[in-house]
């Protein structure tokens, strides 16, 4: 192959550079090569920065000329020489140059000899599962689920078994699985998001998934506080989880708070509001009254509860008993 590019190179300096393209692919899959190698190499030998974006199945990647991987979350540009993977797909590689008034005949040949070379890499390794496949999914958070299961199933939902991922687990619907990257669409609706692990450790970010959700609201004048928890931002609140579990009898500060609240709708929003912000005037602003309105909704609330509001200790105690009212009105037993 070698002597053949010499002596085409001779009679033709794009026929010989496109037989060197073919003869360096043949090598690399013969060998193997994974994702990164095959864009680095298409990179290199184009001149310029080449790019994998397969959406399906969740692959990335980007190699600037020199062969040092950088990737982008800008999307390809239309005119640059791209191919699809499969006749008739999506276009999926990309060769970051800008269109010229000719096609370049080693472009043509770089990029469809690396669409082919990746394309056997992914049917190898991830399959052509659907991302959201709900056998898989539950298959990958399953933690009594033999370890090879799990990793054949990640594989076939297309996640990299080196890279982060995290659960989401809505109200209503089934679990998503999603990049750590935060490429990923913000979930919506009331949704827990567990934290960012390997593929291998999903059923852990499941659960605490489900833990965050726990700790959602509506959102509402009745049922303030976020839509979206995020698990790594509870810390040790989390723990209160175990403490208020389904079925039980709510705590009694919780049940002082539902008290007060069927006596004053405005309470809720208001204690929230003092909760989670940096100081009562803050609060005031949150919930649009006056500084001296709030002053007597405390009052009135602390009359109500049986405890000061306007202390540490008692905005302490009141952050306490909100998240634990979240956690007894949120009892899904998922």
């Amino acid at each position: 192959m070698k002597e053949l590019a010499g002596r085409l190179t001779a009679l033709d300096p794009d026929a010989g550079a496109a037989v060197r393209v073919i003869a360096y692919f043949d090598r690399l899959a013969e060998s193997r090569a994974g994702l990164e190698a095959l864009v680095r190499g298409a990179a290199v030998l184009a001149g310029v920065p080449a790019r994998l974006v397969d959406a399906d199945r969740r692959v990335r990647v980007r190699v600037e000329a020199d062969g040092t991987r950088r990737d982008s979350a800008l999307p390809p540009d239309p005119a640059w020489p791209s191919a699809p993977l499969t006749p008739g797909g999506a276009h999926a590689l990309w060769l970051e140059r800008a269109q010229e008034a000719e096609p370049s005949v080693v472009d043509a040949v770089i990029l469809e000899r690396a669409a082919g070379a990746v394309r056997l890499v992914l049917d190898r390794t991830r399959g052509r599962a659907p991302a959201d496949d709900p056998a898989l999914v539950e298959t990958v958070l399953d933690a009594t689920a033999p370890e090879a299961a799990r990793l054949h199933a990640a594989r076939r939902l297309g996640l990299d078994p080196a890279a982060p991922a995290r659960v989401l687990a809505p109200l209503d619907g089934r679990p998503r699985i999603v990049p750590a990257d935060g490429d990923a669409e913000p979930p919506v609706g009331r949704v827990g998001v567990g934290p960012a692990v390997p593929p291998l450790q999903l059923p852990r970010s499941w659960s605490q998934a489900r833990v965050a959700l726990r700790f959602t609201a509506e959102g509402t004048a009745q049922d303030p506080g976020p839509g979206v928890v995020h698990a790594d931002e509870l810390g040790d609140v989390a723990l209160l989880a175990d403490l208020v579990v389904p079925g039980a009898e709510p705590p009694p500060d919780v049940q002082a708070l539902e008290t007060a609240a069927a006596a004053a709708p405005w309470l809720l929003a208001t204690l929230h509001a003092v909760a989670t912000t940096v100081s009562l005037r803050a609060a005031a602003a949150e919930i649009n009254v006056h500084h001296s309105t709030l002053q007597e909704r405390l009052a009135h609330a602390e009359h109500l509860l049986g405890w000061p509001l306007r202390t540490p200790q008692g905005r302490f105690r009141l952050g306490l008993a909100l998240a634990m009212r979240h956690l007894a009105r949120n009892q899904h037993d998922r």
